[in-house]
């Protein structure tokens, strides 16, 4: 392990990361910059240095785009001072997976035959980002070509878990749930076809939702009416989490599957009632091996939510 990856384990176990404003939740910017206490520059410069600090250890990130997100973020603030309305993530820093088409942007898919590919076009779901305020900041890591439940490349190399960058992020939004994590990027995108939004913010310590088909528009779908992969948020919490959401959904003409939602149905979250609900779960899906110690800690926890909901048991799925 290099001194570099040593000083960023050493860091993260003492908790020397100060409380700046790269540490606060995407909502709590978000009012923040409403009130005019902060400015989306001074959002943007605390994430970059914590990016400069960071990511040669974690190597989450991908190609970056600074230089345009600090335009971005200026222009931010000039609509702030202007007294225009602000949408949704209007200032907020998000890093983009490297599957999803930037414009202007490099793309590369972890895969060396695009090591130079910029597109001329946004993906639909950064392209609605946008829209929504949010500045794009960097590309985040990814297997090549997604595959996998590891972050690591022949472009970018591995990505470093956020508790000991020596393991495993998991994958394949491996650098997201990193950024996320380190406090590099306090919302980021993913997507996911057998887990890859859930298994790395499992092993990192973040949250990423995999939405159901259609919710979310995805136009890169190769196969148009395939609800086999989608993409999604990514963020440190539920509240966040769903803030991003909230952003991303509504209809589009490039994806059969995308209907339109109101962004209210999901943000501002409303309280439930915990004890209507009925869980159903499966440690292994009857066949996956796990580890003692993961089927230990799972089994405590759905004893704990448990006595909380109305019904909550194992399931046999039968794979």
């Amino acid at each position: 392990m290099g001194a570099c990856a040593q000083g960023l384990e050493k860091d993260m176990a003492a908790g020397h990361f100060s409380s700046d404003l790269a540490d606060l939740s995407a909502v709590e910017l978000r009012r923040l910059i409403g009130a005019r206490a902060v400015s989306p520059l001074e959002i943007l410069d605390a994430c970059i240095a914590r990016i400069h600090t960071v990511n040669p250890a974690a190597n989450a990130l991908a190609a970056t785009d600074f230089e345009r997100a600090r335009v971005a973020a200026r222009q931010a603030g000039d609509t702030l001072m202007r007294g225009d309305a602000l949408g949704p993530l209007h200032g907020i820093p998000v890093g983009i997976k490297d599957l999803q088409e930037t414009a202007g942007l490099l793309t590369t898919y972890g895969n060396v035959r695009f090591r130079d590919h910029v597109p001329a076009h946004d993906h639909s779901m950064v392209s609605r980002l946008r829209k929504a305020g949010a500045i794009i900041t960097a590309k985040t890591n990814t297997p090549d070509m997604g595959a996998g439940a590891n972050t690591q490349n022949a472009v970018w190399g591995a990505t470093g878990n956020p508790f000991n960058p020596t393991l495993n992020a998991g994958g394949s939004s491996g650098g997201s749930t990193v950024a996320l994590a380190t406090g590099m990027l306090p919302l980021a995108t993913g997507s996911d076809l057998g887990g890859s939004l859930r298994i790395p913010a499992a092993m990192c310590g973040v949250v990423g939702l995999r939405p159901s088909a259609g919710l979310v528009a995805d136009t890169a779908r190769s196969l148009g009416w395939s609800a086999l992969s989608v993409v999604g948020p990514m963020a440190r919490s539920i509240a966040d989490m769903a803030l991003l959401l909230s952003a991303m959904t509504g209809l589009d003409a490039g994806d059969p599957l995308s209907y339109p939602t109101g962004a209210r149905e999901i943000w501002p979250l409303q309280p439930i009632d915990l004890s209507t609900l009925r869980i159903a779960y499966t440690e292994d899906l009857g066949f996956c091996a796990i580890d003692d110690d993961i089927r230990r800690v799972f089994r405590h926890r759905m004893a704990a939510i448990s006595s909380r909901v109305h019904r909550c048991e194992p399931i046999d799925l039968a794979l």
